[in-house]
């Protein structure tokens, strides 16, 4: 399995879809086994969800620093 392109795809889906995202935040296990399809072990889903909380902490701490960024131009 290739965690880092599952982990892409759990996080472009969370990020375009509110409901999704508030699920995530309620459920993580189940979203991430819907989204792929897979029942992981209880080893491997806690490292995708932690790799997926991590990802989109990064990409909203981007997306706040560039909004920032043009205030300033």
């Amino acid at each position: 399995m290739d965690m880092k392109g599952q982990i892409s795809k759990i996080v472009e889906e969370v990020s375009k879809n509110p409901d999704i995202k508030e699920q995530f935040e309620k459920e993580p296990v189940k979203v991430i086994e819907k989204i792929i399809g897979i029942d992981l072990p209880d080893d491997v889903v806690n490292k995708v969800i932690d790799g997926v909380k991590a990802k989109l902490t990064v990409d909203g701490v981007s997306k706040a620093a560039d909004a920032l960024k043009g205030m300033f131009k």
